[in-house]
């Protein structure tokens, strides 16, 4: 199918050709007939990619000290790297999507095949779209006028933000596509409604929906007029919709309003307040969030979690239907806002016509008569001795970090799968891989396929682990193996049943300096070890903090630390006790007992600085100290002939994926024992049960 993307590096858009999704888990997939082109948001991406380097700096302050961050603790190249591979890394534009339903996935209530909806899926031939950002379109309502419900939720959650009520005078500022909704859906609220913008062919336009304009040119006096307008009152709401790198749209909206008048923005203009404008009328002031409610919100989104209708009235997906049912009524006309339809083919005339001053709306049409392959090819299969790889998964892990190894070794990777097509494709076309695919079945019963590194999100690698030993295929996994017991014992089940190895990837336990630990302190010596991970806050919308999925930080995360700890005791964990700061994964101490005596207590904390060290590790053994800076540099003390060395960072992953091009050859033994991985990961699992149950868990 074709997907219409970007590449921020460069601002180039471009149609490419991917997989179809597959479909997911409380998610449908979407035959789309139409998708509207958001102007002022996709100008804005298009802007910002054309940018040199130092505008896009100050376009993002806040990204800059990040990466300032970034460079004081893992050093200037490989802050260098991260920066060049997060704006190379292309993006999938749009997000007012209307089409016909063709699938849906397991747990997905109120949709049927056939259905004609909407949804906030990209310009695509078919998306994928989670179940609470999709609604049914009326029988009355056309599926072009269908494509702008999106952009109107925008509008209609900062008009509800604004509470406007039956006749009062509100200012709509900045008359582009956005504006134009917001008028009309305000009209409907019985409001006097002004709007001001400096196109006069906006402003023409806004008036054919009855409505006073003010064109704003440069020496207009726009209080003035406002004032004017209301009988000196000032109006009583200010909608801003419009885009402007500076302050003065703010600063005008303040002067215009009446005392304790209401400012809501939707756009994006500079916000630097200025205390005199707002201080004397007390004025309020807010920024409305996307289609409202839900967005951004994990459970919301991904997990298909509701909010009761009499908690929360309107959410994302009920202010869809709400603008649905404007456009059913005849209250929210769009037809005057088209300005053009386009095949998807000819997308680059749309994007050329963006900042033509007579272009308010562009619809993109799809064939809707197509059909569409699971799986593209790229070149032709060239199997070597070793056996074709399939890769499973395809985020910033595995182009930033797993393939460039991988390819180093000469690893022969044959297919990549993903979920949504789009990032497999992407991957497949930067490495020069011959397939990218959606279809796991495919891959299960390819006899070229002799391995499968799964690198997806974490509760799905324990099953597709066993499919994949199920299939006599050899596994590696990303950490973590499973995220419970029933998940853990199902894959030793597994694993005694099959073939193949397993290898899971603990990398710490190969980076040089934990090398050099272990030379250090023998095979037999019993020690004390202490690791403070400064890890940093993850966002409450971010995946990782959704236990369903991840399992949780411990599971996933400080897994990688239980198993140096193994490692470096040369021991397995008999028992493991959890303490934390008000019962959160976010700042834990772990302790560990091993069956040869020695102790680790881990730190994992989140609420350090971020410029300081990431991962710092200590070990007491036998009057002798080893201390463990970020992985650039070691000390020792009691040592004869060694004292320090510092060295570019590395946290082991050359090594390890150097270890398994070698195992994949059939040279070495296992890079983990299989009895290692699963007492690592069960001494995770335990970890999570000890701070439940706030006890010691004997293993």
């Amino acid at each position: 199918m074709k997907q219409i993307i970007q590449n921020l590096n460069s601002g180039e858009t471009s149609l490419i050709e991917v997989p179809m999704p597959r479909v997911m888990d409380g998610h449908l997939l979407i035959q789309s007939s139409f998708s509207l082109v958001s102007s002022g948001t996709e100008k804005m991406l298009l802007d910002f990619g054309k940018a040199n380097w130092l505008n896009k700096a100050r376009q993002q302050p806040d990204r800059v000290q990040m990466v300032w961050d970034k460079i004081k603790t893992d050093g200037l190249q490989a802050t260098i790297l991260a920066v060049k591979n997060k704006i190379n890394t292309p993006i999938p534009l749009g997000y007012s999507n209307a089409g016909t339903v063709i699938a849906l996935g397991k747990n997905v209530s109120g949709f049927a095949i056939g259905d004609r909806v909407v949804s906030n899926g990209p310009h695509a031939e078919i998306v994928q779209v989670p179940q609470n950002l999709v609604a049914k379109i009326p029988e009355d309502v056309n599926d072009e006028a269908a494509a702008f419900t999106v952009v109107g939720s925008i509008a209609l959650q900062g008009i509800r933000l604004l509470h406007p009520c039956f006749g009062e005078t509100v200012v709509v500022f900045g008359l582009g596509l956005m504006g134009q909704m917001a008028i009309q859906l305000l009209k409907a609220n019985a409001c006097k409604v002004i709007g001001i913008d400096p196109d006069p062919h906006k402003c023409r336009l806004a008036e054919s929906f009855g409505i006073s304009t003010i064109c704003a040119q440069d020496n207009t006096d726009l209080s003035s007029v406002v004032l004017n307008l209301t009988k000196d009152h000032g109006a009583d709401a200010v909608l801003i919709t419009a885009a402007a790198q500076d302050d003065s749209i703010l600063s005008d909206a303040a002067k215009m309003c009446r005392k304790r008048a209401r400012i809501v923005l939707v756009g994006v203009v500079n916000l630097n307040l200025r205390r005199s404008d707002f201080y004397e009328k007390e004025l309020s002031f807010q920024v409305s969030c996307s289609y409202g409610p839900g967005r951004y919100d994990y459970d919301y989104e991904k997990n298909g979690k509701d909010y009761p209708i009499g908690f929360v009235r309107w959410t994302a997906q009920r202010n869809f239907e709400a603008v649905l049912q404007a456009m059913a009524s005849k209250q929210l006309d769009v037809e005057p806002l088209i300005s053009q339809k386009v095949v998807l083919s000819d997308f680059s005339k749309v994007y050329a016509s963006l900042s033509d001053a007579p272009t308010m709306a562009s619809l993109f049409k799809y064939d809707t008569a197509l059909k569409h392959k699971s799986s593209i090819h790229y070149s032709e299969k060239v199997t070597l001795s070793n056996g074709a790889v399939a890769l499973i998964g395809a985020g910033n892990f595995v182009s930033k970090v797993m393939l460039p190894l991988l390819q180093k070794n000469k690893t022969n990777i044959q297919v990549i799968a993903s979920a949504n097509g789009l990032s497999a494709a992407q991957i497949a076309k930067q490495f020069g891989i011959a397939e990218a695919t959606t279809n796991l079945d495919a891959v299960w019963r390819n006899d070229a396929i002799s391995s499968v590194f799964i690198a997806t999100q974490h509760n799905t690698h324990a099953d597709l682990c066993i499919q994949a030993l199920q299939a006599d295929k050899f596994v590696f996994v990303e950490k973590p193996l499973a995220i419970n017991r029933q998940q853990l014992e199902a894959v030793k089940d597994a694993v005694q049943m099959a073939k193949q190895n397993v290898v899971v990837g603990f990398n710490r336990r190969h980076a040089p300096l934990a090398l050099q630990m272990k030379e250090l302190l023998g095979e037999h010596a019993t020690m004390n070890i202490i690791m403070t991970i400064n890890a940093g806050i993850i966002p409450n919308n971010h995946w990782l903090q959704d236990s369903a999925t991840s399992g949780g930080r411990i599971i996933g995360e400080v897994c990688h630390f239980i198993d140096l700890a193994a490692f470096l005791s040369g021991s397995s964990v008999s028992s493991v006790c959890t303490n934390a700061m008000a019962s959160s994964e976010e700042d834990v101490s772990i302790m560990l007992h091993f069956q040869n005596g020695s102790a680790a207590t881990i730190h994992y904390f989140s609420n350090g600085h971020q410029a300081h060290d990431k991962e710092r590790i200590e070990v007491y053994s036998l009057g002798k100290t080893l201390i463990m800076e970020n992985w650039k540099r070691l000390r020792g003390f009691g040592f004869n002939g060694f004292s320090s060395i510092s060295a570019r960072q590395d946290k082991g992953h050359a090594q390890q994926f150097a270890l398994l091009s070698k195992q994949l050859n059939g040279v070495g033994t296992p890079v983990i024992p299989f009895d290692s991985l699963y007492n690592t990961s069960l001494a995770a699992i335990a970890a999570t049960e000890s701070l439940r149950e706030r006890r010691w868990v004997n293993m």
